[in-house]
């Protein structure tokens, strides 16, 4: 299977550890009634105003251990309801790396270090290698799996399947 990927947008910078709960707390489930609705509250306890400056297409930029604590899948679908579509972290918690690929969010182990706020980046994923573009710079980043990419691709496993049947046309 031969593919290339291509995402495009602004980089959104955020630190190491940010957990779930930083995400989106625990206490907004009961505020809202879908992740639609929930998207305002986006980092609301890193950054109050950040949810209102998030655009489609921006990408999550992070240090290490990105959605560790709890396994809530609401921390994955309400900033892919925001139109967020990729994080490029330097390394995640493994439920939320497991949850992102589950629900059409694309996780990406790089160094992230040089990557400024509001610049300009893309994710390049082929079968061959994948890489953070900035400017003329290529940061060299873990591959993605053909399969994950396939998965995400569909936007998620459950759209996947139903699109598959299975998992028959992974690889």
């Amino acid at each position: 299977m031969s593919f290339e990927l291509s995402l495009k947008g602004r980089a959104r910078i955020f630190g190491d550890d940010v957990n779930t709960d930083y995400i989106i707390s625990s206490r907004r489930k009961r505020d809202a009634k879908d992740e639609q609705e929930m998207t305002r509250f986006l980092f609301e306890d890193i950054d109050p105003a950040i949810a209102a400056s998030l655009k489609p297409e921006d990408i999550i930029v992070a240090g290490k251990n990105f959605g560790c604590g709890s396994a809530m899948e609401v921390a994955v679908t309400v900033p892919r309801a925001a139109g967020i579509r990729a994080i490029v972290a330097k390394s995640f918690a493994r439920t939320f790396y497991r949850n992102a690929i589950n629900n059409g969010l694309l996780p990406v182990i790089a160094d992230t270090h040089g990557i400024k706020e509001g610049e300009p980046i893309e994710i390049t994923v082929t079968q061959a290698s994948t890489f953070v573009v900035l400017g003329d710079g290529r940061i060299p980043a873990q591959g993605v799996p053909a399969e994950l990419v396939s998965i995400f691709i569909e936007g998620g496993l459950v759209s996947y399947l139903a699109k598959h049947r299975g998992f028959a046309a992974i690889g």
